[in-house]
C-alpha cells in the first residue's frame, strides 16, 4: 500500500530589496512599484514554508529526513539570503527584479537542485508580510 505524505519545514529570513525596472524612467518605476521602489531599498521579514511530498520509505519511515531538509534550506537559502540586500548580494537578482514571485522561483530552483529527487513533489510558499504570500508551483 502506497502512502503519500507531505512534510513541511518552516524557516525565516530577513532581507532588503528594491523593485525597479531599469528599462523604465523613475516616474514609471515609482508609479508601478511605489514605496517598494525606494532607491535606498526596504526590507521584509520573510517566512518560508517548504513542502516535500512523496511515498514513505519502508526502511526509514520518512518521506524525507527533516534534518537533511533543514540543512539544505540553511545552506542554499538562509545562508545566501538572510540579512542580505537581494539586489546587490544575491547573484540571481543581478538582472532579475526581486519581486516575491521571482524570489520564490529562485528558491524553488535552488532547493529542487539540492534535493535532487524526481520522486518527491516540492512546493514552496513565501510570506513577504502576514497578508501577502506567493506559492510555487501554483
Amino acid at each position: 500500500m502506497n502512502k503519500k505524505v507531505a512534510v513541511y519545514r518552516l524557516e525565516h529570513f530577513n532581507a532588503a530589496h528594491r523593485l525597479h525596472n531599469p528599462e523604465w524612467d523613475e516616474a514609471k518605476n515609482q508609479d508601478i512599484f511605489g514605496k517598494c521602489n525606494n532607491p535606498n531599498f526596504h526590507g521584509h521579514n520573510y517566512n518560508l514554508e517548504v513542502r516535500v511530498a512523496g511515498e514513505i520509505d519502508d526502511k526509514t519511515g520518512y518521506v524525507f529526513d527533516m534534518k537533511i531538509l533543514s540543512d539544505i534550506i540553511k545552506e542554499h537559502i538562509l545562508d545566501e539570503f538572510d540579512h542580505k540586500n537581494l539586489n546587490l548580494d544575491v547573484p540571481e537578482f543581478k538582472n532579475l527584479n526581486p519581486t516575491a514571485e521571482n524570489i520564490i522561483t529562485v528558491i524553488h530552483s535552488k532547493l529542487s537542485k539540492a534535493i535532487n529527487n524526481s520522486q518527491l513533489d516540492l512546493r514552496v510558499r513565501l510570506y513577504e508580510t502576514e497578508r501577502n504570500y506567493v506559492e510555487y508551483p501554483a
